[in-house]
């Protein structure tokens, strides 16, 4: 029984004493999984575009009695990352788990009224951001070891349904595709890389979904009478993200690299 409930205990503190960077961490899924990292022991940096978009994160968590700060940061700018990053390592002395989170839906519209800047703005916030994340984390990860986790998703992996999404599938699958390489190569300095692959999750991201009047011109009607969401029959919650994001965070996922995690609730097999 005594074992039993130390074996719970340590459970409840998967990632104590470990540095935590989060980008996107104001909201959605990024506020969940940072609310829960500090939950389970770890000291967390809250990276948004503005300091008040995360603010009242940083401030649950110091009320919890967890340790946070936020750091502004447009994670399609090389040299803000790196300070968000440097200011991290600086403040508490390790880098162990990284949260590549942030990401945009942008414009959605057929292909041929896509303008090339609508294009890039998608590309280069979600790819690019995602790179620039992993490349000047890698540095400190490699005293240690630790865990990276990319936010992909199930459009442009499983799923290709999303009409008018070609810049963002692309992009999600780019993700996967760069998670893949970096776990092979970061493995001997004992980085575990993996992805999540979210369906339909209760976020604000369509806040940054721009849809064109010309989706009209190709969109399939694809109806499902019982809805989309097989398991739940409704979206997931960021907070059942979180979960599988701390998992992957933690010790109990020591040897799990190069893989993506599909959290849809069957979404993807429609």
């Amino acid at each position: 029984m005594a074992d039993t409930k130390q074996h719970a205990e340590d459970r409840a503190q998967r990632v104590k004493g470990m540095t935590a960077l989060v980008t996107g961490a104001g909201s959605g899924i990024g506020r969940a999984a940072a609310l829960r990292l500090a939950r389970e022991g770890a000291r967390v940096c809250l990276v948004d575009l503005k300091e008040e978009h995360a603010a009242d994160v940083r401030e649950e968590i110091e009320r919890a009695g967890g340790e946070a700060f936020v750091a502004e940061a447009d994670i399609s700018h090389g040299s803000e990352v790196e300070e968000a990053v440097r200011r991290t390592v600086d403040r508490w002395g390790r880098l162990d788990i990284v949260f590549a989170n942030a990401g945009i839906n942008g414009k959605v519209a057929p292909i041929e009224h896509l303008t090339e800047e609508e294009w890039n703005h998608t590309l280069s916030t979600n790819l690019n951001g995602t790179f620039l994340t992993v490349k000047y984390a890698v540095p400190h990860l490699k005293e240690r070891g630790g865990s990276i986790i990319i936010t992909s998703s199930i459009n442009g992996n499983r799923y290709f349904k999303s009409f008018g999404f070609s810049a963002y599938s692309t992009s999600k699958a780019g993700q996967v595709a760069f998670m893949k390489m970096a776990a092979l190569e970061l493995a001997q300095y004992k980085i575990r890389v993996n992805a999540i692959c979210p369906g339909a999750i209760q976020t604000n991201i369509d806040d940054s979904t721009f849809k064109s009047p010309e989706l009209d011109e190709i969109v399939i009607p694809v109806e499902y009478p019982k809805g989309q969401q097989p398991l739940e029959q409704g979206p997931g919650s960021p907070e059942q993200v979180a979960e599988l994001v701390t998992f992957l965070a933690s010790p109990d996922a020591s040897h799990i690299t190069g893989t993506s995690v599909y959290i849809d609730g069957a979404e993807s097999l429609l």
